[in-house]
């Protein structure tokens, strides 16, 4: 639960590092993440069933599809408005990673094992891309984001397969 609001924090500095790098929808997406922080921390106290804690799930092909569609399309347009609007030297990387994010922080919001997948490949482009951006620092903070990306997918893992398996039923009733 803790990681909500440090991830609150963290997101606020590195808005401020990509702003300065040149990496302006990574920026811009740190305002959204923001609020999307705000969303998961609530929706993880209170958006299960009953409004208790939400279980970890596997992510439905509807989601799959609307989350591939809305990537693609969000993926495309930041490309488009940042080599229109920006002096950016990697419209593409920059608008790819920021959409592949938008997906995983919903999926993470909402608990579906799969945002972790989402996450560690947005953070295999990440670091070259800030390495890149000589943004040297941050590269080496995401392979720490990556190593607990996969820790995460892990716990999350064991979590979604001990609710998965059935406890043992009744005893046996004695004739």
């Amino acid at each position: 639960m803790l990681n909500w609001p440090i991830g609150i924090a963290n997101v606020i500095l590195l808005g401020l590092v990509f702003l300065d790098g040149g990496l302006y929808a990574d920026s811009g997406l740190q305002v959204v993440y923001v609020a999307l922080q705000v969303y998961g921390w609530w929706v993880w106290l209170y958006g299960g069933d009953g409004r208790d804690g939400l279980p970890v799930r596997r992510t439905r092909r509807t989601e799959w599809a609307a989350l591939i569609a809305a990537g693609a399309a969000g993926t495309a347009l930041l490309t488009w408005s940042l080599s229109v609007w920006t002096d950016s030297t990697v419209p593409f990387w920059d608008a790819l990673t920021t959409a592949i994010s938008l997906m995983a922080i919903y999926g993470q919001s909402r608990k579906l094992l799969e945002s972790w997948w989402l996450w560690i490949t947005a953070d295999l482009v990440y670091i070259p891309l800030y390495f890149y951006k000589d943004l040297k620092l941050t590269s080496a903070l995401y392979v720490i984001f990556l190593t607990l990306c996969v820790f995460g997918l892990l716990a999350w893992r064991r979590d979604f397969r001990a609710r998965a398996v059935p406890g043992p039923g009744p005893a046996p009733v004695a004739a």
